[in-house]
């Protein structure tokens, strides 16, 4: 099945208005060219310039990852008096242990508050 997405998107002095996937009529010679590699093909219309451009995204490197899980959390020092980041860590629903001495948080919010710094093997 053939998918194509009409955008209208603005990015500079260009518009993208036309999204098509690979196989699409109109990405034939770039399918024959990056085979695979292929993602999508946008054409991109420039009003000043009375230009049409038609770009394709390809994938130029590919290596294993493995995602971490939604739930890993993770144990972060916070002295006794960082009261403000005490706060944010309680509005982000991390966790005092009172034997360890240590916030217990999820990964996603230690990233998103910049804690990365402050995990410790609990």
């Amino acid at each position: 099945m053939h998918r194509y997405k009409k955008q209208s998107m603005h990015t500079g002095k260009t518009s993208v208005r036309l999204k098509l996937m690979p196989g699409a009529k109109g990405t034939k010679s770039l399918v024959e060219k990056y085979g695979d590699h292929l993602v999508c093909v946008r054409y991109r219309y420039d009003a000043d310039k009375r230009l049409r451009y038609k770009t394709a995204e390809i994938v130029v490197d590919e290596a294993p990852w493995l995602p971490q899980k939604a739930d890993t959390q993770a144990y972060v020092l916070v002295h006794w008096k960082e009261k403000d980041l005490q706060t944010r860590i309680k509005a982000a629903h991390g966790k005092w242990n009172k034997d360890k001495k240590l916030w217990k948080l999820d990964m996603t919010q230690i990233h998103r508050m910049g804690l990365k710094g402050r995990i410790v093997n609990g």
